[in-house]
């Protein structure tokens, strides 16, 4: 992705509204929007928004199972699996 090629200011963005939209749509670029020569917002279509999100949020579980890693926080799989037994045996036997 080529920000350069994609920034406009926001006079673009109010006198083209509807070709943006429908541009995103087609699977365009971000459209990063400038205010007084700073930029300030991008635009981009709702499945490029999704995805990042769905990437920001598996990111942030490696990142959180990482650290309890750092801290020694684990569990061999064999012991694991064992607990997941022993709990499944007690709902059954409660139920």
């Amino acid at each position: 992705m080529k920000l350069s090629t994609a920034i406009k200011p926001i006079s673009y963005l109010k006198a083209n509204a509807a070709d943006i939209v429908r541009e995103l749509g087609l699977g365009g670029e971000p459209l990063v929007i400038t205010q007084n020569g700073e930029a300030k917002a991008v635009i981009q279509d709702i499945k490029s928004f999704e995805r990042t999100q769905e990437t920001l949020a598996l990111l942030k579980i490696l990142a959180l199972g990482r650290k309890q890693v750092e801290q020694g926080k684990v569990v061999a799989l064999d012991a694991a699996v064992a607990q997941v037994k022993a709990r499944r045996k007690a709902s059954q036997r409660a139920a």
